[in-house]
């Protein structure tokens, strides 16, 4: 049931942007329907598993949850609780089975990150230790990663935990549209960086994103189309003056000049500076 449930979690997240509370407490897996959350606790221990099945990790809570350098994470105990509902979180370390993370994005919306592993019980700090990925519970120290395994773990983190959360708050801002062309299907669309996610300050918050479709975030990132820091789109010249049917025409070409979409919320707004420095390696492409 546990992979049962994870699979259909895999199947809702390719279709939507977002899991709510009202459906994470009522999931359809098959013909059952299974509560996934614990409305008033960050811990769900179903009686029917042996240990934990999911938990809630809030950024906005009391609780000092967080990643621990490149590969780990933790999960602080539930408060004024030694045992009891940790204690089937003890139970998935050494039955070494897999658990679900939901990390809260907004008021009652939800990504999230499986499998999970818990991989130490830190009883000095009150928390537990988990591993995002099923690979780095193997590696000798996940604490101390060479050069090579430290590229690694960054990579599974980024895919993991960043680009899933990135994609959904930037989704939610925009209103699940493209900036550009307005569609609306949530499976073709993607949150784009601005300034990328490898660099020193490619940092996964909204403004540094740009709601796109998945052909609009290819010509950005190959530097077709532009955005210029007053929100207007540009297509590059060379490819305005192509002759190649109809996608190129409608999808591309009479994008130019269009004024993108912004979320309504100032702060959510695409940083005009970001968008300066990539509008120049636009106009640096030619």
């Amino acid at each position: 049931m546990r992979q049962l449930i994870m699979d259909q979690l895999a199947k809702r997240t390719a279709e939507s942007v977002t899991l709510t509370s009202a459906e994470l407490s009522a999931f359809k897996v098959g013909d059952e329907t299974i509560r996934l959350i614990d409305r008033g606790r960050g811990i769900w221990n179903p009686s029917a598993f042996d240990a934990t099945l999911t938990i809630i990790s809030d950024p906005s809570s009391e609780y000092d949850d967080g990643e621990i350098g490149d590969s780990l994470y933790r999960y602080s105990y539930q408060k004024g609780t030694e045992e009891g509902i940790n204690t089937k979180l003890r139970k998935a370390i050494r039955l070494k089975v897999p658990i679900i993370m939901f990390r809260k994005i907004a008021t009652s919306n939800f990504v999230p990150v499986f499998p999970v592993y818990v991989v130490e019980d830190d009883r000095p700090n009150r928390q537990f230790i988990l591993a995002l990925d099923e690979s780095l519970r193997f590696l000798p120290n996940p604490t101390r990663l060479d050069s090579d395994q430290r590229r690694y773990a960054e990579r599974v983190v980024r895919q993991r935990l960043h680009q899933p959360e990135f994609r959904a708050k930037v989704l939610l801002a925009y209103d699940t549209q493209c900036a550009v062309c307005v569609l609306k299907k949530g499976p073709l669309l993607d949150a784009a960086h601005i300034t990328g996610d490898t660099e020193s300050d490619g940092l996964p918050v909204v403004a540094n994103g740009l709601a796109l479709c998945k052909i609009h975030h290819s010509a950005y990132d190959a530097n077709f189309l532009g955005i210029s820091p007053d929100y207007v789109v540009h297509i590059n010249a060379e490819l305005l003056r192509e002759v190649d049917g109809p996608m190129l025409k409608h999808g591309i070409q009479e994008m130019d000049s269009r004024n993108i979409v912004v979320p309504a919320r100032l702060t959510d707004q695409p940083d005009r500076a970001r968008l300066a420095a990539r509008y120049e390696g636009f106009l640096a492409a030619g």
